[in-house]
């Protein structure tokens, strides 16, 4: 099964799960950002990655609104080189509206991420051909106030059928990847991969999430990030793109 399938699976079961207040309002970008979602599987999606970066889910500002992970418009954009129609949530909050590629705001945890890559590798080709980037969960839910509510904070009846069906697409994407390692960006993101690949010949791992709302990734993220890399085994081009 190719990434495009098992995208379009998890999106038809995690469309099917309902949930309770505090979460108010649904985000699923695999259904109202698919043309995104595709374009970015299909151009960068078909390799064999050394490594698999996993995030949790979309941020408000990134996938919520471009389909891609740590979807930060402009780099999404002038980097990865994907723009597409984007559609609605069925329910929108009117505090966290869904414009796509014109929404003005910049998603830092992406901004860090893929200006890490661009700055590391000379083309999106380059850094794809040692590393993936995925989201283990691709809903986003926000509170009746327009706060974000991460997955692990859902109760544990919400939580189950959810991380079940999260827990099969990222079992058959590093199936059909293939990669040595699985790097959660965050601890939630290395706990699940943990829980997900179990017997699967991969290296299990972490780094540290690029959220502003971390002091410590404040305080110089794409070194830590690097170092924690290089920690488990993974060797990095130097900044002109040479091994």
């Amino acid at each position: 099964m190719n990434l495009i399938d098992i995208a379009g699976r998890l999106r038809d079961e995690v469309d099917v799960l309902s949930f309770a207040a505090p979460v108010a309002y649904v985000y699923n970008p695999l259904d109202y950002a698919w043309p995104a979602q595709e374009a970015y599987l299909r151009r960068f999606g078909g390799g064999r990655p050394q490594v698999v970066l996993l995030g949790m889910n979309p941020g408000p500002f990134g996938m919520a609104q471009t389909g891609v992970p740590f979807g930060d418009v402009g780099m999404v954009r002038e980097w990865l080189g994907i723009e597409a129609a984007v559609g609605r949530p069925q329910r929108e909050h009117p505090k966290r509206p869904v414009t796509g590629f014109a929404c003005p705001r910049r998603e830092v945890s992406g901004q860090r991420l893929w200006g890490w890559a661009q700055a590391r590798f000379p083309t999106p080709e380059r850094f794809f051909a040692q590393f993936f980037v995925a989201n283990y969960c691709p809903l986003a839910f926000l509170e009746e106030g327009g706060r974000n509510r991460t997955p692990d904070a859902l109760p544990k009846v919400e939580r189950e059928p959810l991380f079940a069906a999260c827990d099969r697409a990222l079992r058959a994407t590093v199936e059909a990847l293939a990669p040595a390692y699985v790097v959660g960006i965050g601890q939630f993101a290395a706990d699940r991969a943990a829980a997900a690949l179990g017997g699967l010949e991969v290296t299990v791992g972490r780094i540290l999430h690029p959220s502003p709302a971390s002091p410590a990734a404040n305080r110089g993220w794409a070194r830590q990030a690097e170092e924690g890399l290089r920690e488990l085994g993974v060797s990095l081009p130097d900044r002109a793109g040479t091994a």
